[in-house]
């Protein structure tokens, strides 16, 4: 084999080798599913109906999420057990329950996650219903159940028709981005950049305590533990911006900063 043909054979290995890099690390490495979902203009349709996030966007911007919607429900499967009945709207709010968090940045997707498992209702910590336990709403699976989230019907239809800050489906997803690092500790290293890290851990803290004083309007549940917390608040960032941004200025900025970088500088 002559030189020439050596030097040609070593740039194709290696412009391949990129590519297949630069597909892993900017598109995300997960399969299409060969399944029936709802098709684009579904997305549409749905999001346009039920999702205030979606509404306040821009013509450009709406589709876009609408593509990363679809690109989520061709990607991770939606599993309904326990009785559940899931239709094509409530797999689209799943979808955009993920989709939220992180519409911000350009490339993205769960890579810890395989499967949404819904269930009618709460439910307890052997998975079981109607017990006096069924009190969870949402969970990311460990163990077992690792690369698994399951999510109460009835909790994810909330956070979309009634007037709350509590949102179960966005919950469970910042738990994931959460988890992308390899702990779940309040602290999203997959999303915030280094100079961040200290600010927002004083910020969560100070917060957390006045939260376990009863001197804050953040519910109880966000003092449990920092992970709790950064779930807790992102909900609220998400649902109700104006008011976080009222009560809780300094929270809102850095939350701004995590979750859309680009709208602060």
């Amino acid at each position: 084999m002559g030189t020439d043909t050596q030097l040609t054979l070593v740039f194709i290995f290696t412009i391949g080798g990129l590519l297949i890099w630069y597909v892993i690390k900017y598109t995300g490495n997960k399969k299409v599913l060969l399944e029936d979902i709802p098709d684009l203009a579904r997305v549409i349709e749905v999001l346009g109906k039920n999702v205030s996030f979606f509404k306040e966007l821009d013509k450009n911007a709406r589709f876009t999420f609408a593509e990363r919607v679809h690109y989520f429900l061709s990607t991770t499967k939606i599993t309904a057990e326990k009785g559940a009945s899931v239709n094509d709207e409530d797999r689209i709010l799943i979808a955009t329950s993920a989709t939220i968090p992180l519409f911000h940045f350009k490339y993205w997707s769960y890579e810890n996650l395989d499967e949404v498992i819904v269930y009618p209702e709460g439910f307890d910590e052997q998975y079981g219903l109607k017990n006096e336990g069924s009190v969870i709403l949402g969970m990311v699976g460990e163990g077992v159940m690792n690369r698994k989230m399951i999510l109460s019907l009835e909790a994810l239809r909330n956070g979309f028709f009634n007037s709350t800050v509590s949102h179960t489906a966005i919950h469970e997803f910042v738990h994931l981005i959460d988890k992308a690092d390899g702990a779940v500790d309040g602290v999203p290293e997959y999303l915030i950049p280094k100079e961040l890290v200290r600010p927002w851990i004083n910020e969560m803290h100070a917060n957390i305590i006045k939260i376990r004083n009863n001197e804050s309007n953040i519910r109880d549940y966000a003092g449990v533990s920092e992970a709790e917390f950064f779930a807790v608040a992102s909900e609220y960032f998400f649902q109700r911006p104006q008011l976080l941004e009222k009560d809780h200025p300094e929270l809102f900025e850095l939350l701004t900063m995590i979750y859309n970088p680009g709208k602060l500088t």
